[in-house]
Parts: C-alpha cells; sequence; structure tokens
C-alpha cells in the first residue's frame, strides 16, 4: 500500500469522520451500576478488531467486502442506539417502521462508507492499551500503527445496555463518529425537508 503522509492521512479522516462533541453517546444511555467489567469491554474490542483486520486481508472488494463490514457493524456495534443518535430530533417523531427501516438503511450506510475508508488501514496494528468506565459505559483506548506513519489513537465506547457487550462510538484522535453522522443524517434530512421516508430511499444508495 502506497505511503499516505500523515498530515493528509489525518484530515481524510477528519472529513470522514467529521468533527463533534464526546459527550454525544453519554446522553443515550441511562446511568446504572456498572454490569459491564473492564474485560469483557478489552474483549469485545479485540474480536472486532480481529474482525476488521480479516475482512482487509480476505482480498474482497466493492459488494462482497461491504457485505462483510455489515456483518462486523451487526456483530458488535449497538446499531439501534448508533441510529437513534443519528436520526436526533427526529427519532421521536419517527413511526415505529419508519425507525426500523432506518436502522436498516443507516446499517447498510455506514457498513459501505467505513468499509471503504477501513480498506486504509490495511496493514495496520491495532494494539489495546486500557480500558475505564466513563459515566455509565467503559472506554476502551487502542493504538493504531500504519507502516511509515506515526501512531494515533482510536477509542472505542462500550456499553451492555442493550443487553449485550456492544460499541456504541468510535472516536479517531478526537472525531467522534456519533456527532458526525447526527450532523450528516441532519443534513440530509434538511435537504428533503424533513421527509424521513425520502432520506431513507436515498440512504439505501449512499455512502
Amino acid at each position: 500500500m502506497p505511503t499516505i503522509p500523515t498530515k493528509t492521512y489525518c484530515r481524510s479522516r477528519r472529513h470522514v469522520l467529521g468533527l463533534g462533541a464526546a459527550g454525544v453517546a453519554a446522553a443515550l444511555l441511562p446511568g446504572s451500576a456498572f454490569a459491564l467489567t473492564d474485560a469483557q469491554a478489552r474483549s469485545l474490542i479485540q474480536k472486532a478488531v480481529n474482525d476488521v483486520n480479516a475482512a482487509i486481508a480476505s482480498g474482497r472488494t466493492g459488494s462482497a467486502l461491504y457485505a462483510m463490514f455489515e456483518r462486523i457493524f451487526a456483530r458488535y456495534a449497538d446499531v439501534n442506539v448508533i441510529a437513534r443518535s443519528a436520526l436526533g430530533v427526529a427519532a421521536r417523531q419517527a413511526s415505529p417502521a419508519q425507525l426500523s427501516a432506518f436502522t436498516k438503511a443507516f446499517q447498510g450506510y455506514l457498513s459501505r462508507k467505513y468499509g471503504k475508508r477501513f480498506r486504509e488501514f490495511q496493514g495496520a496494528k491495532f494494539q489495546i492499551q486500557g480500558a475505564r468506565p466513563v459515566k455509565t459505559f467503559y472506554e476502551v483506548k487502542t493504538l493504531a500503527s500504519l507502516p511509515g506513519q506515526a501512531p494515533f489513537e482510536v477509542l472505542w465506547q462500550v456499553s451492555d445496555r442493550s443487553g449485550s457487550d456492544k460499541f456504541f462510538n468510535l472516536i479517531v484522535e478526537g472525531v467522534n463518529m456519533l456527532a458526525s453522522e447526527r450532523a450528516e443524517i441532519g443534513a440530509m434530512l434538511d435537504r428533503r425537508r424533513g421527509n424521513i421516508d425520502a432520506m431513507i430511499e436515498d440512504l439505501k444508495r449512499a455512502g
């Protein structure tokens, strides 16, 4: 893989993920005592990273690769929490059928979008640095190293509020996935004058 200058690569990641506040996720999770443990949070992210690396190394491209990423996303991410956060205020106005359709379309959209981006991580090594409790979830810190580039920090926010251990946010060098996607989906909805059904149809082709 050709070497990408560090500054250019950082700008690219920021363009992909967008800038946002790291506290968006915490508002979605009600407070209670921790059931999730440090070891469980670490284990989840280690498995997710292993599967991402395997998908990248598989040699698959296009729809076959994106299908692999969608399975990974469905297995390790709390899709419902991420989708509701991305939909924002409109989630309270949407019908159950619309919420279900949006969540499905959003899952495919994120899988295509980040599947394309994670191809740029080919050859990267992710090392878990530690995990710490933050409010009502755990944050697992990983350090990603690419050949010829300075290592960069990736934070995974993990909770068990959905009934199983899942990550619900990803932060790359301070760039917040939840905040970024909420801004992007909000802009898409604005362009369609609040028409959720139209936005869902467009989302199926985006990414």
